[in-house]
């Protein structure tokens, strides 16, 4: 039961930050997706690429044992602008796959033991990371968002109460 609850709990996670990641990238010109605030700093370009190689290695490679070769420097090296219909495309896709593969999950699933980019992990381990990664990237493209275009993007009220009506999902 408590699994259960887990794994959809972490399935509408993701599709609501991918959601707000859609809605960003949309807001955002060519030139303000590979924006760079110094060279310390990644691009909104940069978190797409980084965020799709995440969900495959974590989740589809490394739960479901699906094929993927990730190159992570490169996701941090690009420097654009590559087009964003086909970095959308694929963090959708990663998106997809990742959904595909939580909802599959059984109890004993969480509880077995993964390796996954040279870490030992639960499942349970390896589903809480990629939603807690995806959530701090996302929350950097967000700020990214609002700097580079000047928008307020909040999906809450004053009260906290989501502005679409959904409540899944809790500040």
């Amino acid at each position: 039961m408590l699994g259960m609850e887990f794994r959809g709990y972490a399935r509408r996670k993701l599709a609501d930050l991918h959601a707000q990641i859609v809605r960003c990238a949309g807001l955002c010109s060519d030139v303000q997706l590979w924006h760079r605030a110094n060279v310390h700093s990644n691009s909104i370009g940069n978190l797409l690429l980084h965020l799709r190689g995440n969900l495959m290695q974590w989740i589809a490679a490394g739960l479901d044992g699906r094929t993927f070769e990730r190159d992570r420097p490169a996701e941090f090296a690009q420097r654009g602008p590559l087009p964003r219909g086909p970095m959308l495309d694929g963090l959708a896709d990663a998106a997809h796959q990742a959904d595909e593969v939580l909802a599959r999950l059984t109890d004993e699933d969480l509880g077995r033991t993964f390796e996954i980019q040279g870490y030992r992990v639960s499942g349970l381990a390896a589903v809480f990371h990629v939603v807690e990664h995806f959530a701090f990237h996302t929350g950097q493209i967000v700020v990214m968002t609002k700097a580079l275009c000047d928008r307020d993007l909040s999906l809450y009220d004053e009260h906290g109460r989501r502005r679409d009506g959904r409540a899944e999902s809790a500040p």
